[in-house]
């Protein structure tokens, strides 16, 4: 199917209420217990629809992650999420009820993360609000209404909340007395795998007083954003972004932003994350095994061009790059129409020419950022 066939294709919007969670699993244990949480703690269960890929070792041999001294060893076969939720006393009536599509891939199959999103937003069905989150998360009780109060709270026609969640190990009832962790810091990444991409960093409660408006933030994550589900039509996944794993948080920023939304951090955090998971399998040690050992790397260096393309990299520009297959469809999936990217760039501090990072202040101080000062008196404290 083209991909303007699929735009006109996608079902209408619903204005009912209803929620669309995309959670997207690689050989991920705690990925029922998500399930399970995420409606036990829901205020509107029955509301809630769940997208799920899931991406799993299911025959032949496993193998593990990556272990103490570099060993591998063989395991049994992977969870099954899906069918581990549904047989649950808390999944069955969900499962029964339709509110969880899933699709299964085997982990050879695996593309890595930000493909598994673009399979997932294909499993929306016109839900009113669409939320992405990981397959390893801890939820606060009544996260959806709150996710979605916070989003009619934000002083904007198309808002994003978005931002890195605590730990899993927080306590989240007293997380949410306290203002949420913002993500400002952007960084040039170093290393030669990573190819001079974005990175964010910068995550840190930046403010001593919360309040019940969201602070206007320039970045989303990838493992927490809640937003009107136009935005699976207005900036659609990119289908040409198999195999990268940094990346996708810059880019699908800057798209946003182009296309009139705007960026917030939420007033208090509602998630969870296990970030600590060094031993368990990646997506690329797949790849490798199912190509030849180390070809992840360069294929992931190579398409990342057409990422660093859209954001306007001098050094991947058209005439600089081969394939011009990495090209595909690119005008379909680039940046939006209605601010402009060097704007962006600016606002956030970014220079891709020097590759440099300026000092902006607004977000790190809690304020609107340039061109937004009309909402000032909305965060003012004293």
């Amino acid at each position: 199917m083209q991909p303007l066939q699929y735009l006109i294709r996608m079902p209408q919007r619903r204005e009912d209420g209803s929620l669309f969670l995309s959670v997207v699993s690689y050989r991920d244990d705690l990925c029922p217990e998500t399930l399970k949480q995420a409606f036990h703690k829901a205020k509107n269960p029955e509301k809630l629809f769940v997208g799920l890929v899931q991406q799993n070792c299911e025959e032949g041999k496993c193998r593990s992650g990556v272990l103490e001294g570099g060993r591998v060893e063989d395991v049994g076969f992977d969870p099954d999420c899906y069918a581990s939720f549904c047989s649950s006393s808390i999944g069955t009536k969900y499962c029964n009820s339709g509110q969880i599509r899933h699709l299964k891939m085997k982990e050879t199959e695996s593309l890595g993360p930000y493909m598994a999103r673009y399979f997932a937003s294909k499993l929306w069905m016109g839900e009113e609000w669409y939320m992405q989150i990981d397959s390893h998360m801890t939820f606060l009780q009544d996260w959806d209404a709150s996710s979605l109060k916070m989003l009619k709270d934000a002083p904007s026609k198309k808002p994003v909340i978005s931002h890195y969640p605590p730990p899993h190990t927080a306590d989240l009832a007293e997380k949410s007395k306290v203002a949420a962790p913002r993500l400002c810091g952007p960084v040039f990444a170093t290393s030669d795998l990573e190819s001079q991409i974005i990175r964010l960093e910068g995550s840190y409660n930046y403010d001593s007083v919360k309040l019940d408006v969201p602070r206007f933030a320039p970045f989303v994550a990838a493992g927490y954003l809640v937003a009107h589900s136009d935005i699976l039509r207005d900036v659609p996944f990119d289908p040409f972004l198999p195999y990268i794993f940094m990346g996708e948080e810059i880019l699908l920023s800057a798209r946003l932003w182009t296309s009139g939304y705007d960026i917030f951090s939420p007033t208090h955090s509602l998630l969870g994350h296990h970030y600590v998971r060094n031993h368990k399998p990646k997506f690329w040690e797949s790849v490798h095994r199912t190509f030849t050992a180390g070809v992840h790397n360069p294929l992931q260096m190579l398409v990342l061009n057409r990422v660093k393309y859209q954001l306007g990299y001098p050094e991947s520009a058209r005439d600089m790059v081969k394939p011009k297959t990495l090209f595909t469809a690119v005008e379909l999936y680039g940046m939006g129409k209605e601010r402009s990217l060097d704007d962006y760039l600016k606002i956030v501090g970014l220079d891709m020419m020097t590759k440099e990072v300026a000092y902006t202040a607004w977000c790190e101080t809690g304020n609107p950022p340039p061109g937004f000062e009309k909402y000032l008196n909305l965060y003012i404290t004293e």
